[in-house]
């Protein structure tokens, strides 16, 4: 017959395998969300990387203008993979971008950009390096330096920029980049001279970005 010091010790061994039972349920089913994902990578090399991205939707500035008392926004949704349509607005506050231009003006005038939409088209060449066209609806205010004196320019921008996307985990990004601006002949007349707005404009910008939705290839 079974003695009672007996039966404790079969209590304490069944009890023991049904801790081990359950523990090993609670690790299945912990494990159930993650089995057959992919390796998510670390901060720094997102897997998959960020460029393999199939769609997402971003929000960036040309963070500079706000140092100036203006500000720009942009509004990009990358489709098809490769692809990437942007709208955006800008107002330069005092930044002067006339030394930007070719042949420019700038011993006399000073050129600001008032409040300007735009619409810009690019394609991902390799990786995070971006290649675009762009159209830009320019309201400049002209200054003559001499007098103080501003009057309003209206111009249509085009051309190509390129840039590369420097993403800092999965969403927030820095994106270097350089514009050519190019656009026909106008003028303003003022008191004592004739401002002729540069046909071409060279200029380096820097934008930060956050990229709050995705969606990558199953």
């Amino acid at each position: 017959m079974t003695n009672i010091s007996d039966l404790l010790i079969l209590l304490k061994l069944k009890q023991s395998n049904t801790r081990i039972k359950l523990a090993i349920l609670l690790l299945l089913v912990l494990s159930i969300p993650t089995m057959g994902q992919r390796n998510p990578g670390s901060f720094l090399k997102s897997n998959p990387p960020n460029y393999k991205v199939k769609s997402a939707l971003e929000v960036e500035s040309l963070f500079p203008m706000f140092f100036y008392g203006g500000y720009h926004l942009g509004v990009g949704y990358r489709f098809a993979e490769k692809f990437r349509i942007r709208l955006s607005v800008i107002n330069s506050g005092t930044y002067d971008a006339e030394p930007a231009g070719v042949s420019n003006n700038k011993d006399n005038f000073k050129r600001y950009y008032k409040t300007s939409p735009s619409v810009f088209f690019g394609y991902n060449v390799w990786r995070n390096l971006e290649l675009y066209a762009y159209l830009e609806y320019h309201t400049f205010s002209i200054e003559q330096k001499s007098t103080g004196t501003k009057q309003d320019l209206k111009s249509i921008d085009v051309g190509p920029g390129i840039g590369y996307q420097f993403f800092i985990g999965r969403s927030i990004y820095i994106q270097p980049a350089f514009h050519v601006y190019f656009r026909g002949n106008n003028s303003l007349n003022f008191q004592s001279q004739t401002y002729n707005i540069p046909n071409v404009d060279l200029s380096p910008v820097m934008r930060v970005g956050y990229r709050f939705w995705k969606q990558f290839p199953v």
